[in-house]
Formats: structure tokens, C-alpha cells, sequence
């Protein structure tokens, strides 16, 4: 019940106060939102599992969404950012995709 309260909240005020993302991280958010879902539906998973761990969800969570923008930094460093984005694009998805045939399959099962 809270989670859908500050859902609520969090989507209100994004409405409200109309945030800006700083044009220098931009490239980023878009590979940030896709680690940010791998995380979700891989405790969407384990939830449905009955292994699911709020500590290690946080922290599955934050670090996805770290190292993902991490590489992508390191890729534009390189030279190399629109390979390494779609890597990380590809790696993220696929491992999502993953995550939600697991939950079709826990749901659907006969």
C-alpha cells in the first residue's frame, strides 16, 4: 500500500513540477530506465519465486543502474558509446525478456 501511495506521489509531482534532465546526462537516462526495469522484474521474479529479498533488490536495483551508466560513460570515453549502449541495451533486455517468460510461465502454469 505504501509503494502505490508514493507511486502516486512520485508520478503527481513529476507532472506538477515538470523535471528537467540535464543535457549533459541525457544519454544516459534511457540505458538507466532499462537497468532500473531488469531490476524490477527480476524481483517481480523472485517475488513470484518466494526468494525475494528487499535488501538485495535495493541494492540490485542501484547498482544496475550504476554500472549500466557506467559503461555507457566509459564507452563515450572510449569513443565506442553507441556500441557499448546497444550492448548494454542488448545484455539488459535479453535478461529482461528472461525475467518475464519466468513470470508468464509461474503464472500461466497448468
Amino acid at each position: 500500500m505504501i509503494a502505490v501511495l508514493a507511486l502516486l506521489v512520485g508520478v503527481v509531482a513529476g507532472a506538477l513540477l515538470e523535471p528537467t534532465v540535464p543535457l549533459a546526462l541525457q544519454p544516459y537516462l534511457p540505458i538507466a530506465v532499462v537497468a532500473a526495469l531488469d531490476a524490477v522484474f527480476g524481483g517481480v521474479r523472485a517475488k513470484l519465486d518466494g526468494i525475494f529479498d528487499d535488501k538485495q533488490f535495493v541494492i540490485s536495483f542501484i547498482s544496475n543502474v550504476l554500472v549500466a551508466g557506467l559503461i555507457v560513460y566509459l564507452g563515450d570515453q572510449l569513443g565506442v558509446g553507441p556500441q557499448l549502449s546497444t550492448g548494454v541495451v542488448v545484455v539488459l533486455g535479453v535478461r529482461i525478456f528472461g525475467n518475464v517468460a519466468a513470470i508468464r510461465r509461474h503464472l500461466f502454469r497448468a
